[in-house]
């Protein structure tokens, strides 16, 4: 007789079949998402993060006004092969930190979101 847990079929069916405490990997569509992200942007530079308790390792893509993306990645590795393809430079987070423009353009962001939470207009 197999043991099969009564929710067994449901987890393997919305692709929740990991064991608890394992992290998801990257994924095609998480490359795509980079590959997408930096085309459609000037300026581009990658930052990677190392992986964590929580995450694996993931590349945040700033370009030159500081908009940014982050994607896991397959290990910095992957992250260096990804950026040099792309001929952009490639940083460790833990060595370098993250750029000002990216820290600005989120506190930019920030100051955006409320005031269209107000109802401002914003200025032109």
């Amino acid at each position: 007789m197999v043991d099969v847990g009564l929710f067994d079929s449901l987890r393997r069916r919305r692709g929740g079949g990991r064991r608890p405490g394992t992290l998801r990997g990257s994924t095609d569509a998480d490359t795509r998402h980079l590959d997408e992200w930096a085309e459609s942007r000037r300026g581009v530079e990658a930052f990677v993060e190392p992986r964590t308790t929580v995450t694996e390792t993931t590349v945040v893509l700033v370009a030159h006004d500081g908009e940014w993306t982050r994607r896991r990645i397959g290990s910095f590795e992957a992250a260096v092969r990804f950026a040099r393809k792309r001929a952009m430079p490639v940083y460790e987070v833990a060595k370098v930190g993250y750029p000002q423009r990216m820290r600005d353009y989120t506190e930019r962001q920030k100051i955006l979101q409320r005031r269209r939470e107000r109802g401002d207009n914003p200025p032109r």
